[in-house]
């Protein structure tokens, strides 16, 4: 057994269980922004003005042409049968909702998908774009997956990065997803400049309480030419150690259901687009030192998930 799969549950196990192979994601950026960026806003303090899509080609390529382009070098590349559109750049629900059906619909024609994924913000989830991802899910027998950016449920520090919306969207949005019984992929920063440990394990359990399917974590990167850049080039921020973003990435994994699958562990940037990003390390180098440090704590995902379903009762003697 691989030494990741007895620490925590990876996303590619889940993939491959649920398909019976190996999938691979194809993504694709549309020409859409977010509402965080109107009226002259900047949007959030860690966004660049690319968004976070670094691997995607330009929104100026037709949705079947970016698929097809990128379908090809991968199928070639790695000998993959199986693909995921993932809708990755910006807010992909801030269109019109004729506009969404049709890019959407555009994708679900490419061969050999298996889901569409759509990433987006708690604060653009509406019955209606539920509804169209139905129909096209029936229509063409795919898989839906929402990815939702929570990052924290510290709604101060949420404030604090001009993330613009807080814990209650969150809330509502997963509770319309789930009616729909989509896929949920939440996705987390858990080591944002005021968050602290205590943050980072309540993040764990609300997402776990919430019973998201897949949870993505990203180490903090900073973009070139973001406020989050002004303010780490000032000295007004700083970024936690090596050190202790690996403790807190532990005690997340700890505290988080092991039934969720963990599709990241580190963000991975282009190092000409970041000014700082993962301590001047490779993720896989992070990665073998957080599985040592795992290691030598006996520590696995799940292991302090005794949290729920009433714990508290289980203090009565004879319970």
């Amino acid at each position: 057994m691989k030494n990741d799969q007895r620490l925590y549950y990876a996303y590619s196990d889940y993939l491959k269980s649920k398909y019976g192979e190996k999938v691979y994601k194809l993504p694709v950026n549309l020409p859409v922004s977010c509402p965080n960026r109107t009226d002259g806003n900047r949007g959030c303090s860690f966004c660049a003005g690319c968004g976070t899509g670094f691997e995607a080609m330009d929104a100026s390529v037709s949705v079947k042409e970016q698929l097809e382009q990128t379908r090809q070098y991968i199928e070639s590349r790695y000998h993959a049968h199986k693909f995921i559109a993932y809708f990755q750049n910006y807010t992909n629900t801030f269109l019109p909702v004729p506009d969404f059906r049709y890019y959407v619909e555009e994708a679900s024609k490419v061969p050999d998908l298996v889901a569409v994924s759509v990433s987006t913000r708690p604060d653009c989830i509406r019955r209606e774009y539920m509804e169209v991802l139905k129909s096209i899910s029936e229509r063409y027998q795919l898989d839906i997956t929402i990815e939702l950016g929570l990052q924290t449920v510290n709604y101060r520090t949420l404030a604090s990065i001009n993330r613009g919306h807080g814990i209650a969207e969150y809330i509502d949005a997963v509770l319309l997803i789930r009616e729909y019984g989509f896929e949920l992929c939440t996705h987390v920063i858990v080591n944002l400049p005021g968050d602290d440990m205590t943050d980072c394990i309540e993040t764990a359990r609300v997402v776990s309480a919430l019973r998201t399917d897949v949870v993505k974590i990203h180490s903090l990167y900073i973009a070139k030419n973001t406020r989050l850049c002004e303010e780490f080039e000032s000295g007004t921020i700083s970024v936690c150690s090596k050190e202790e973003y690996i403790r807190r990435l532990v005690a997340f994994l700890e505290n988080l259901s092991p039934d969720i699958a963990v599709e990241r562990l580190f963000s991975r940037v282009p190092e000409k687009d970041a000014v700082f990003s993962n301590w001047g390390k490779s993720w896989w180098a992070l990665r073998d030192e957080l599985f040592a440090y795992m290691d030598s704590k006996k520590s696995y995902q799940g292991k302090k998930f005794h949290y729920l379903g009433g714990a508290a009762l289980d203090k009565i003697q004879g319970a």
